[in-house]
């Protein structure tokens, strides 16, 4: 008896060759949580397929790699399945892998976040009070004044 591959999901299946549209495997994929932000996404070329910049209409295939942004991170993933539907989150993982260089790269910035000072202690003595306020609106009265005594 021959061993045989266990049955991918039905989400998962790679129908001889059938393929998505961009937008819609970004969206199923969770990358996005809509499909008119991926195509927002894809429209402003944040968003490559192959290393071309690609349309939301563009067909996707197995295989493919992608360089895409989610916030401050640039993703490079593989295409290892495709999906029509959008369903749970351990499935969607299922449909990409992400590379070893993204993963380090990402990684990388989160420890430069961490290791940045906060922006909150740059900040010595905080807003100002309404007195405060009300000194500085004196201030520039007096230093805008055109008063015919001044030199």
């Amino acid at each position: 008896m021959t061993a045989r591959a266990p049955a991918l999901p039905k989400t998962l299946r790679d129908d001889h060759g059938a393929a998505v549209r961009l937008d819609k495997w970004l969206w199923a994929a969770r990358f996005f949580k809509t499909r008119s932000l991926a195509a927002d996404e894809i429209g402003k070329g944040r968003v490559t397929v192959n290393g071309q910049v690609a349309k939301a209409s563009r067909e996707l295939k197995v295989g493919d790699e992608l360089q895409l942004r989610q916030g401050s991170a640039r993703l490079t993933v593989h295409v290892l399945g495709l999906s029509h539907v959008r369903g749970p989150a351990p499935v969607a993982q299922a449909l990409y892998a992400e590379t070893p260089e993204s993963q380090a790269a990402r990684a990388a910035a989160a420890e430069q976040r961490r290791l940045a000072a906060e922006p909150a202690l740059a900040i010595t003595q905080g807003r100002p009070t309404k007195r405060d306020r009300r000194e500085l609106s004196q201030v520039e009265w007096q230093r805008w004044s055109a008063s015919i005594d001044e030199p």
